[in-house]
């Protein structure tokens, strides 16, 4: 099992991804985009933060906790104008 490092979503920016998604099963990935559409939901109604936990170009494992306001194509954005690559999200608590 790997290390899981806290990170403070103000740092995320200074991180590096992978245009490879660190997830490959097609269904995992549709359950990943409900979890994220989920947390968007509670961000905007009840301010409620969730658990991401994501993988960077150095290979490591982080895990933010913060809001999620909105949920594109791509990214996602972060309370405070901070945007994550849907790709490296493993898994959202």
């Amino acid at each position: 099992m790997k290390t899981i490092l806290t990170i403070d979503k103000e740092n995320i920016f200074s991180l590096s991804f992978s245009k490879s998604d660190v997830i490959l099963n097609p269904e995992d990935q549709k359950k990943r985009m409900a979890d994220l559409y989920r947390s968007q939901t509670l961000g905007n109604l009840l301010q409620t933060k969730v658990k991401l936990t994501f993988e960077a170009a150095d290979l490591n494992t982080y895990q933010v906790e913060t809001t999620v306001w909105a949920v594109g194509d791509t990214f996602i954005s972060l309370k405070g104008g901070i945007y994550l690559p849907i790709s490296a999200i493993l898994r959202v608590d």
